[in-house]
């Protein structure tokens, strides 16, 4: 099978045949489709977290196709299912995390595209545990952004406790931000769309933000005029923009935290965090349930989703594109 290989970090990938793999116990054989490019597939591409990715690592964790084989035991997915195969690749369901709710923070986690192959790829090994089933009439370039980029958002969003007669602020109209907006507007909150560029801007009027802000411009006193806001979603890794959301909130506010700086370094002050109850917020990503909840959302029409399809032969320009910001909101690798 054809396959985009990690043959050395920091290397540009390799596009070439390998074995296609062989479901074991409880696992399921699944014939790619789409494939998203997420920016943690550059980060695990180049090795820059301090845990390293599996050797001869095959990245992708927004794959999405049809189960081709099943392993031995009695699996929730069947021969012919479509499916999703998310960052949690897997879980180990009995720690205090699993137990209550919080499997993404499994103490013994397998993750798609990282710790186990991924998406880029013609096949693919996953968990039929957890494997998420595609409904009907939910397209596969949709699905694959909804796998990580959607549900990143809805569970941040979720997380925060929006209420509907309160102000949530997207940072950054991209691959994720696109959909946190929309997902802001389906908890009922009156939404605030924030970037640099004019691209970005348009859609955020496009998909019914209720205010459109231009960074460039005097961000403080834009929100000021409208009275602040409640709850801050920043998408992007930029500390500056993580500060300026911090100084925007309301008393109570919360700031959710999804953007990963270079350096891991965020300073907010401690004296209008104290004296306004602000909360601040990391969420990784959502559940099986959460992304279950996005694709039935999209399926009941209420997010449409931004992409633009790629061949994987490709990958390494479409990482350049990526890191250059030249990407609309989601780039979807097409195998079909």
């Amino acid at each position: 099978m054809k396959a985009a290989v990690v043959t050395a970090l920091g290397a540009p990938l390799v596009v070439r045949e390998v074995p296609v793999p062989e479901p074991g116990p409880g696992q399921v054989l699944v014939r790619i489709e789409t494939c998203g490019l997420c920016h943690t597939d550059i980060h695990a591409a180049r090795g820059e977290w301090p845990v390293k990715p599996k050797d001869q690592l095959i990245p992708g964790h927004e794959g999405v196709g049809i189960v081709e084989a099943v392993g031995a035991g009695d699996l929730p997915v069947a021969v012919g299912q479509r499916v999703a195969m998310p960052w949690l690749g897997d879980a180990c369901g009995h720690c205090r995390y699993c137990i209550d709710g919080w499997e993404t923070y499994c103490t013994d986690p397998a993750y798609t595209g990282y710790t186990m192959d991924g998406g880029y790829a013609e096949y693919a090994v996953a968990w039929a545990s957890h494997v998420v089933p595609v409904p009907d009439g939910v397209d596969p370039v949709d699905a694959s952004p909804l796998t990580c980029a959607g549900v990143t958002t809805y569970k941040a969003l979720k997380v925060a406790e929006p209420r509907p007669d309160e102000t949530c602020m997207v940072v950054g109209i991209g691959g994720l931000g696109h959909l946190g907006l929309q997902y802001a507007r389906v908890f009922g909150c009156r939404t605030v769309a924030v970037d640099v560029h004019d691209d970005k801007l348009q859609l955020a009027k496009e998909l019914g933000a209720d205010h459109v802000l231009d960074a460039r411009g005097d961000q403080a006193a834009q929100l000021a005029e409208i009275g602040g806001v409640d709850i801050a979603l920043v998408t992007v890794p930029s500390p500056a923009a993580m500060r300026a959301a911090h100084a925007a909130l309301n008393p109570n506010g919360r700031l959710v935290l999804v953007g990963l700086p270079a350096d891991n370094r965020l300073e907010l002050p401690v004296f209008e965090t104290v004296l306004k109850g602000v909360k601040v917020i990391g969420s990784l990503v959502g559940t099986r349930n959460d992304l279950a909840a996005c694709f039935d959302l999209h399926a009941r029409g209420l997010t449409r989703v931004v992409t633009e399809t790629r061949r994987l032969e490709d990958v390494n320009a479409c990482f350049e594109e990526v890191l250059a910001g030249e990407v609309p909101a989601r780039l979807v690798f097409d195998l079909r």
